[in-house]
């Protein structure tokens, strides 16, 4: 296992309830964590229809938001709730077009030093075995 047996420094009601205050673009998009490790995170983005973009799949700006926020919430469930962890790149390759449905993101850090952390985040829609997007994103730790 990448990380043996460390518990992850946030949970995922606690991340739930900071994005909710912090981060109210979320919960427009109707996204909420299913999961957080050490280095792990499981976040959902309920479908809606105004996620849709022409040709009746889900728009971009769509899945870049649920994909940023569970690079978020992975890095937060390895420092714990630094609020001003930010991102300074986000990289999205769109593999598939995805249905109307539930997106699934599911994230992993690629690597943590003391300013910067950098992962990946895999994209599906609920149901799906392949992937819609891979996400590849640095985030920014301020200094403690």
């Amino acid at each position: 296992m990448m990380h043996g047996d460390t518990a992850a420094r946030m949970t995922p009601q606690a991340f739930q309830a900071l994005i909710d205050e912090a981060l109210p673009l979320c919960a427009l998009f109707g996204i909420r964590c299913e999961h957080i490790g050490y280095g792990r995170a499981r976040l959902r983005m309920q479908f809606n229809p105004a996620q849709i973009r022409p040709g009746g799949t889900v728009a971009g700006p769509a899945l870049m938001a649920i994909a940023d926020a569970t690079l978020y919430a992975v890095v937060l469930g390895m420092i714990g709730p630094v609020e001003l962890a930010v991102t300074t790149s986000l990289n999205i390759n769109f593999l598939r077009k995805p249905p109307p449905a539930d997106i699934i993101a599911e994230g992993r850090i690629l690597k943590l030093g003391q300013r910067l952390a950098v992962g990946e985040v895999l994209l599906y829609s609920d149901g799906a075995a392949e992937p819609v997007a891979h996400v590849s994103g640095t985030y920014s730790i301020p200094p403690r």
